[in-house]
């Protein structure tokens, strides 16, 4: 299978990685192992892979460093494996480049499925990034080279930040970007309260675009971490 998607496991645990290799089976037949953080870097960086799950119990290196590392030189989408589940972790990894989250023990079916939500999404983004077609959501279409957005054929008036965000959001979407990724991609400073820029900013953006701004379909929260844009709906 020529084609087949490639998948890197980096995990110092043969019986892990194992349990990855069995929950992947239906995804692909291409997976290729690391056993520690510094070779996981090299294989993903010329290994050039679809996907990278990574666990963060490494003998060498912290996993957020790994997602540092293979970011630097990768947009190679990173499933982190973690046994601990804090909201503030998730929040560094997600800030390091981690994509996705899964925490241990895991479900087969829950990885499988977000392995091949990542490969999708990482697929889709760069034929968009190609082609820079204009992005459609239900009767809602974002046009990014002329930045103009509209409804059933009614112009929608976004603000420059507004316009931002939007774009920042699609440039990730089915991506979860923490409250300081997006105030770093919109305002490009390291000062203020990242989660008060955006609650405004956020609100404002979801009465224009959104259909039903209290239930919001396009920009989702993530509670206590970020935000994301869905574009299936």
């Amino acid at each position: 299978m020529p084609d087949a998607d490639l998948i890197l496991v980096i995990d110092d645990e043969p019986q892990i990685r194992r349990a990855v290799r069995d929950a992947l089976r239906e995804v692909t037949v291409r997976v290729e192992e690391a056993a520690n953080g510094s070779s996981g870097v090299e294989a993903a960086t010329n290994g050039r892979p679809d996907l990278v799950v990574l666990d963060l119990g490494l003998p060498d290196m912290a996993g957020a460093d790994v997602c540092r590392e293979i970011r630097q030189r990768s947009a190679v989408p990173i499933i982190v494996l973690s046994a601990r589940h804090s909201e503030h972790e998730k929040v560094d990894l997600l800030n390091a480049g981690a994509d996705d989250y899964v925490t241990k023990p895991f479900s087969v079916l829950e990885l499988a499925a977000r392995a091949k939500a990542q490969i999708r999404r990482a697929k889709t983004l760069a034929a968009a990034a190609s082609s820079a077609a204009p992005v459609s959501i239900g009767a809602l279409h974002i046009d990014t080279v002329t930045r103009k957005v509209s409804r059933d054929g009614t112009q929608l008036h976004l603000t420059p930040i507004e316009w931002q965000i939007l774009a920042t959001l699609l440039a990730a979407a089915g991506r979860t970007l923490t409250h300081q990724q997006i105030f770093d991609a919109v305002w490009g400073r390291q000062f203020g309260s990242p989660q008060q820029y955006l609650r405004v900013h956020i609100t404002n953006l979801r009465r224009k675009i959104e259909i039903d701004p209290a239930a919001p379909q396009i920009i989702i929260t993530e509670p206590g971490v970020g935000y994301r844009a869905e574009l299936s709906r």
